[in-house]
């Protein structure tokens, strides 16, 4: 069988080393088989003084510049290709296995005349150059000889296209504020469009378009980004708002004692509730951000089959109050998991019996719960028990301050009664009464404050922050 294949030579003399020389392509007829040599149809051959490089392939073509210059000089760079486009700095990578069929000392590199810069047999090294066409010289050297290899790069600047929108701004700062504001958001980029959020999630081109002020009647984190033509998106923007109206919420005597700022109180005890499944660890520390008093307490829990965490501190000594309104601020981080947030007091009355106030927002009945004890004191029996009041703390706006205000009290036999609950100045009555008496032995006159986690699931973590936590008695 005849094929058609085609011969391609580069030759060089041994005085000279050009940067490429492609040679002629001479069709022919040949008898292909394995061995020594190639049977011609011609029965000829070309010969050079020098060295004769032949190539049999089914297509001749011009082999691109970086393998011809690793033919002819041993040189081989990697990148940039030649005619490549690149933004400065760049990098180098080149290597040479001989030099002018010598052991190669070193190589260097430039760019159009300036200075060469010495470098090992094998480099990558970072290049920088003006906008513009240039010539990328690199060399090897040997022994009293040198090679060279010469690439045309195109430095281009960085264009408009990979500058980014400027970050929206909001007409009213991050704060805690008492009545509905009116927040505008813009970007110092013409022609920018805005998209935001009011859910704490983040925004894209399918979130709300913006056109109009938002208007913040409750407390909401507000997230946006600026998109503009030829322009990288924006970074993200936010801020958040507490809308805290002073009308709303219990009424306090004037005569109410009033421990406030709990949270920054020594001695806080963390360890997992023995009542819940799985394990759980928990840490507190004090933060100024996120913060509405310029230091807030910030609680990280991790947990096992929806362990729970326990952290409370004793915050008093009184016996004789009756009346009880935990008041705090709560922020969920937008990455946590959580069950359950349950937020107690505790009192041990004059007759020794400890009074338990347990109040929670519950993720498995989505209602507010307080607890009872259907046993007795001696040997109790807790009870968890759902109210009419929805609530769940997956569905809190995340990375947002929430307000919550719980008002009890409680008789000489340990009964109490759970009045209402305020979230974000919205109350929602409870007004059940139970049995919530105790005998565990605590001191006397005790005031034990109680803030807790649960998880939910196989595992996960939560990152909580309390502040202005208050509880006010009478």
């Amino acid at each position: 069988m005849r094929t058609r294949v085609r011969i391609c030579w580069i030759a060089r003399k041994p005085d000279s080393l050009p940067a490429a020389s492609a040679g002629a392509c001479k069709p022919s007829t040949a008898r292909t088989h394995i061995g020594p040599s190639l049977l011609f149809k011609n029965r000829s051959l070309f010969t050079f003084t020098g060295v004769l490089l032949a190539l049999a392939i089914t297509g001749c073509s011009i082999p691109p510049p970086s393998v011809t210059a690793k033919l002819t000089s041993g040189i081989s760079v990697v990148a940039p290709v030649n005619g490549a486009s690149v933004t400065s700095p760049f990098f180098v990578t080149a290597s040479a296995e001989s030099c002018q069929s010598l052991p190669v000392k070193s190589m260097t590199y430039s760019i159009d005349d300036g200075q060469a810069i010495t470098e090992p047999a094998s480099f990558n090294a970072q290049v920088n150059a003006n906008p513009g066409q240039h010539v990328l010289h690199v060399k090897c050297w040997g022994q009293n000889v040198s090679s060279e290899v010469q690439m045309n790069i195109d430095v281009i600047s960085i264009s408009s296209a990979t500058a980014a929108t400027a970050t929206p701004s909001f007409s009213e700062p991050s704060g805690t504020y008492s009545s509905t504001q009116s927040v505008s958001i813009s970007s110092a980029t013409a022609g920018s469009t805005i998209y935001f959020t009011t859910d704490g999630s983040a925004p894209s081109t399918s979130s709300n378009r913006y056109s109009a002020p938002v208007t913040v009647a409750s407390s909401m984190v507000l997230k946006a980004i600026a998109i503009a033509p030829d322009y990288a998106n924006s970074d993200l923007a936010q801020a958040s708002y507490v809308i805290s109206v002073a009308a709303k919420g219990p009424s306090i005597p004037s005569y109410a004692i009033s421990q406030q700022e709990i949270q920054l109180l020594p001695n806080w005890r963390i360890k997992k509730d023995p009542a819940t499944p799985g394990t759980s660890n928990g840490s507190m520390i004090l933060v100024s951000d996120p913060s509405l008093s310029g230091q807030a307490a910030k609680i990280y829990t991790t947990f096992t089959n929806a362990g729970g965490e326990l952290y409370s501190v004793t915050y008093a000594n009184d016996t004789d109050a009756e009346n009880f309104l935990y008041d705090a601020r709560v922020w969920i981080s937008a990455d946590s998991t959580l069950s359950n947030l349950e937020m107690d007091n505790n009192q041990v009355m004059r007759n020794g019996d400890t009074v338990i106030y347990a109040f929670q927002c519950s993720g498995y009945s989505g209602t507010w719960e307080f607890s009872s004890n259907a046993g007795t004191p001696t040997q109790p029996q807790v009870k968890w028990i759902k109210s009419t009041s929805p609530c769940n703390p997956s569905k809190w706006t995340r990375d947002a301050w929430h307000h919550i205000q719980i008002y009890t009290s409680r008789d000489d036999s340990g009964n109490v009664t759970y009045h209402s609950v305020w979230f974000d100045g919205v109350e929602s009555p409870i007004n059940k009464t139970v049995n919530s008496d105790f005998s565990l032995g605590w001191a006397l006159g005790a005031l034990v404050a109680n803030f807790q986690v649960d998880g939910i699931g196989a595992s996960g973590s939560s990152t909580l922050y309390l502040d202005h936590f208050t509880i006010d008695r009478w």
